[in-house]
């Protein structure tokens, strides 16, 4: 392991250094990524669906796996920049505090979890609960959402290129939710609400940073809180 670190520390802007998971263990190549003072560009190769592969990132560092990562892949990120070069398991950047995670296929479950900052971006199409108890995330899904995706959505933007499974939004706060094709039905307390000139600003700041700056935000719906559930009313206790 200490060879490995020695290598991630002696890093310099403009470096690359490789590597390769089916011959480094996994918890060597995480520890590297967390030497002090890290910098540079990191390729892993055959990452062969491991799970936590690159979590607890704290340095402006990029990172590209080549290849399809399993469970939690880029989560905790902080500051670094992470490509995944394919798909993404279960909570692929779950509880993300800042930097990027750009996942160029599709992902499971869960991707982006209580995230507090940061972009993340799906090129193809995330699974269930996408965005569930986001607290201050971008999401760009460059596809299609499964069901409860954005529950209890606290704070951040989660946009959807494609359709919305089932229950939409459900028990959301103040994140704003944006999607261009179907919702298949909303949640509790989530509503459509109107596209002032704000709002297509900032979606239109979010596609391009996502790199779909084609779209025309005229084609987006925006959907947030009807802020009916903030406290405890005996008319909605069934919906509690």
């Amino acid at each position: 392991m200490d060879e490995v670190i020695r290598r991630a520390e002696a890093q310099r802007p403009g470096d690359t250094t490789r590597f390769d998971l089916s011959t480094t263990p996994l918890r060597e190549v995480n520890a590297a990524l967390h030497a002090p003072g890290i910098c540079g560009d990191f390729l892993i190769t055959n990452p062969a669906g491991a799970h936590n592969v690159a979590v607890g990132l704290d340095a402006p560092i990029h990172v590209e796996i080549d290849g399809h990562v399993g469970y939690y892949a880029a989560g905790m990120n902080k500051h670094a920049e992470v490509t995944v070069d394919g798909n993404a398991g279960t909570g692929v950047a779950e509880n993300m505090m800042s930097g990027t995670v750009w996942v160029k296929g599709n992902a499971s479950q869960s991707a982006g979890a209580t995230a507090h900052g940061g972009l993340l971006v799906i090129e193809g199409d995330a699974a269930a609960r996408c965005g569930i108890s986001m607290k201050g995330v971008d999401i760009v899904v460059g596809g299609d959402v499964g069901h409860m995706s954005a529950f209890m959505a606290q704070a951040g933007r989660l946009v959807i290129r494609g359709n919305a499974g089932e229950a939409l939004g459900d028990s959301i706060y103040e994140a704003r939710l944006y999607v261009r094709g179907a919702v298949a039905s909303l949640g509790a307390d989530c509503i459509a609400k109107e596209m002032r000139a704000e709002h297509h600003e900032e979606l239109g700041r979010l596609l391009k940073a996502a790199g779909f700056e084609d779209d025309d935000t005229a084609a987006y719906t925006r959907y947030g809180s009807a802020r009916q559930l903030y406290h405890f009313h005996v008319d909605n206790s069934a919906v509690y």
